[in-house]
């Protein structure tokens, strides 16, 4: 069994992730430890009354930054577990890790090929005081190991990453329900993947077929920062109305993501973080020699390449997607080597080389420029046809200008 531990700022954006998960019927509550009835008058789960379980404690907090307590338990896939096993695996697990007297919620999902559990709860006791994590990972693998033992379950592979996250799709428009879709692949993203910039996490929702803007300003006076979202087809184009993130909640909201992008960058700058994606691009430099064939073989990979181009098919920006990894990292993250440049030389060697004939060319003079006898290019030719026949208007100009003064 494999248990992921998450941290995060705010809460409600956890229990709303459980609470879709829910209400859409691919999880159930399994219990909950020390908090209200999570269930309103129709029987469906309330984000409401989850957070008046929580508040007190948040309201007690006054130092701790990172107050959420999110883990997922992830038993192997062969085994097969009644719900009051699963119940008490996860009361153990919790007991263990100091958390048995805080208020908790136990998720049962059910939206991949295997079941696995989700538990909300606070790092902050009563008195708003943070909870002991020291060496918390280490005593979460010593108490799954012993979980395994008691329970019989299949143990764990070293090294084995049981992804518990439902498989990110793309948004399609035409199947209905786009603010849902919207927002579900919005706070998977936003889980799952590090973006350390705006123009990475925008590139990271076009994949999945999301646009995302920024909306910055001042209206009266006062300074307002949010964020638009809204549908793409596949070919890149908006369709439908774009919302507010409002409307899906203030975890994914302008404030939120620049606390996202610190935590992001802050773990892009860990010794050998970008190593992987790094190598994987390099390798595929040195076979590659135009961008299909670029693309083709990083994909196969796991990572995909997105070159943005100018209306003159110059290469003036390129983002890394490493899927297997989760990082999002823009070419000039990577080092110079693997900057917009560095693969405009590569892929156009020839156009490089025009564009420093031409540089050359502006500093010769107008006799020498147009030389009977100078060896040129085709393509340079022509570009040099079209400026003798520019030079040579402006010069019918003037005389017909002199000739009306006269």
């Amino acid at each position: 069994m494999v248990a992921n531990i998450r941290t995060g700022a705010t809460v409600g954006g956890a229990v709303r992730y459980n609470e879709e998960k829910v209400n859409r019927g691919k999880a159930e509550v399994l219990f909950w430890n020390r908090m209200l009835d999570p269930f309103d008058a129709t029987g469906r789960m309330s984000h409401e009354r989850c957070m008046a379980s929580f508040e007190p404690f948040l309201q007690a907090n006054r130092r701790t930054t990172n107050t959420v307590f999110h883990v997922s338990l992830n038993p192997s896939p062969e085994d097969r577990l009644t719900d009051e096993q699963l119940g008490e695996i996860a009361r153990e697990y919790m007991e263990r890790m100091g958390y048995g007297e805080q208020p908790y919620i136990v998720f049962k999902h059910r939206d991949i090929a295997r079941e696995h559990l989700h538990i909300v709860s606070l790092r902050i006791d009563r008195e708003g005081r943070k909870l002991p994590h020291d060496f918390e990972a280490r005593r979460s693998v010593e108490i799954t190991r012993d979980l395994e033992q008691k329970y019989g379950l299949h143990p764990s592979i070293k090294g084995q990453e049981l992804q518990d996250r439902e498989e990110l799709r793309k948004v399609d428009y035409q199947k209905g329900d786009v603010k849902q879709q919207v927002s579900s692949t919005v706070r998977s993203c936003l889980r799952h993947y590090r973006c350390a910039s705006f123009g990475e996490w925008r590139t990271l929702l076009e994949a999945f077929n999301v646009s995302a803007e920024e909306r910055t300003g001042t209206i009266d006076g006062r300074d307002y920062a949010g964020m638009i979202y809204g549908a793409l087809t596949d070919d890149g184009y908006g369709i439908g109305t774009p919302f507010k993130s409002s409307r899906i909640g203030k975890d994914v909201g302008y404030e939120a993501l620049q606390r996202y992008y610190e935590r992001s960058k802050m773990a892009l700058k860990e010794p050998g973080a970008l190593d992987g994606l790094r190598g994987k691009v390099a390798d595929e430099m040195e076979r590659c020699t135009n961008r299909a064939e670029f693309y083709e073989r990083l994909h196969d990979k796991g990572v995909d390449a997105v070159f943005r181009l100018n209306a003159a098919g110059r290469i003036y920006g390129v983002t890394f997607i490493d899927h297997k990894q989760e990082i999002v990292a823009n070419g000039s993250l990577l080092g110079r080597n693997f900057s917009a440049n560095a693969f405009e030389r590569q892929f156009y060697p020839e156009a490089e080389n025009r564009r420093v004939y031409r540089h050359t060319s502006e500093k010769t003079s107008s006799k020498e420029l147009h030389r009977s006898d100078q060896l040129i290019h085709p393509l340079d030719a022509i570009l040099e046809l079209a400026d003798v026949q520019v030079y040579e208007d402006q010069i019918q100009i003037r005389r017909k200008r002199r000739s009306r003064r006269k």
